[in-house]
């Protein structure tokens, strides 16, 4: 069939008609961006999202004009895809939605490198290719890899089969610069002096240790920024390997991915007030202890524990609650119960408002989507900037599972790894409730202050029974 056989009655032909549906993908991809901007847009920005997808995936079955094997080969790969990505999506904790991420995010990075060398070596054989050309791939396959390799070690740490602490060892510097100098000087080879197919797999191979080396000093504290990067990474990736196909909709995709994943990183390093060297350098999460954990004399200082009555009752007669989660509430699987207590304050007028840090829990919008799941409204969720003029207007604040977010050395102790970083002014509140399983510091390893406060209660259990207890003794005052 010639390929400029009009399509239907529009009078475009199918070349025409294949940039137009890609396109309209495009446009949808931009739409479902933006309402993902908002939880109350999210679910609906998703369908958008997924309705340019199939467009997309449709009409590259029509403009490529595979052979029937082919054919079998995509829609089995599109099917196997599917299946994967429902089961997972509807099998996973959302305590372990940030691992799915990471390993979403790093098959599309290593997809997008594999591309790219099975184009080369195909276009290489007949014939030599455009500097451009060959630059594209040579960029898809390095940042392709390491958003790979760099994704599966944060799988890893987040999953707890490896440690989440930084691994560093001596002169780990130097050797990730060699690594570095090794892929620029055959990418500098394969662009100006010759070809080889087997180089750029020698590529990818160094490409994929860089990628393990660049995240491994990188602690869970960080993790946040590390997804975030390694996502703009994937992006950037697609969009390098939409120019080696000449794909239009993987060039706006990718773009896409990879800006508004940048984005979002720099947002991510200002809300932890570090820039994005510090985060990859700087070894953040080592076991450190805070100099206020003690008095200075050798004298361990102790903390005030109480009781989910007393507790429930003082909440149950402040006008001002506000609670702060964390990973611990994912944890435990508490959102539910922490939605239930604020139900039972209000009943009694109490004002109940939740506060979310930007790096709340292992990844953006953690909290958000967490407590969207336990129906919480919209409006009672409070980002930093926001609420944290109305702590010292708060009765009580609640802080379940959260560790770092809410740590005054972040403010006060120029030593600490989390000095600079813009907390949640919970020391600020009339009365702290610390919810913890024990005293054991967060993920960037440094002891909390706030827990010694003489205005902070500590009620240590699992989060979930805590708040139960804590609806009941409400209930009851």
């Amino acid at each position: 069939m010639h390929k400029y056989l009009l399509v239907g009655t529009s009078g475009l032909t199918q070349a025409e008609g294949v940039h137009l549906a890609y396109l309209v993908a495009s446009v949808l991809f931009i739409l479902g961006l933006k309402q993902l901007s908002s939880p109350k847009g999210a679910r609906k920005g998703n369908i958008t999202a997924a309705v340019g997808m199939v467009i997309a995936l449709g009409t590259g079955l029509v403009g490529l004009h595979p052979s029937s094997t082919k054919i079998i080969l995509i829609v089995a790969g599109v099917a196997f895809g599917l299946v994967v990505g429902t089961v997972s999506a509807r099998k996973v904790k959302m305590t372990a939605m940030p691992q799915m991420v990471a390993a979403f995010n790093g098959v599309g990075g290593g997809a997008a490198a594999l591309v790219s060398v099975e184009e080369y070596a195909r276009l290489i054989a007949h014939s030599s290719q455009a500097v451009v050309f060959v630059l594209t791939v040579v960029f898809s396959v390095v940042i392709g890899c390491v958003s790979f390799a760099g994704s599966v070690l944060a799988f890893l740490k987040l999953q707890e089969l490896m440690t989440g602490r930084p691994v560093t060892y001596p002169g780990q510097q130097v050797v990730n610069a060699l690594i570095v100098v090794a892929i620029l000087a055959i990418a500098v080879f394969l662009i100006g002096f010759g070809t080889s197919v087997a180089l750029v797999v020698v590529l990818l191979a160094l490409a994929l240790v860089l990628g393990v080396a660049f995240v491994l000093p990188i602690g869970g504290a960080d993790m946040p920024v590390v997804i975030s990067m390694l996502n703009a990474f994937t992006g950037l990736a697609v969009a390098a390997t939409g120019f080696v196909l000449g794909n239009t909709v993987l060039i706006v995709g990718g773009t896409l991915v990879g800006a508004s994943g940048t984005l979002l990183t720099k947002m991510m390093g200002d809300s932890m007030g570090r820039s994005l060297g510090n985060v990859l350098f700087a070894a953040v999460g080592k076991v450190t202890s805070s100099t206020g954990a003690s008095t200075g004399e050798g004298e361990t200082r102790s903390v005030r524990t109480g009781t989910a009555d007393d507790i429930g009752v003082m909440l149950a007669y402040s006008h001002k609650v506000i609670i702060v989660p964390g990973y611990g509430l994912a944890v435990a699987q508490a959102q539910h119960a922490a939605r239930e207590l604020a139900s039972a304050l209000e009943k009694r007028g109490v004002e109940v408002s939740y506060a979310i840090h930007p790096v709340a829990g292992r990844m953006p919008g953690h909290m958000n989507v967490l407590l969207a799941e336990a129906d919480v409204p919209y409006e009672q969720l409070k980002e930093m900037d926001e609420i944290n003029d109305q702590f010292k207007l708060a009765d009580a604040v609640l802080v379940v599972g959260a560790n770092d977010v809410v740590n005054p050395s972040a403010r006060n102790s120029p030593s600490s790894p989390i000095y600079g970083m813009p907390i949640l002014n919970a020391d600020q509140a009339k009365n702290i409730v610390f919810m913890k399983r024990s005293m054991r510091p967060g993920f960037a390893g440094v002891d909390n202050d706030l827990m010694f406060d003489p205005k902070t209660i500590m009620l240590f259990g699992d989060a979930k029974d805590s708040l139960n207890k804590l609806v009941a003794a409400v209930k009851a005052a």
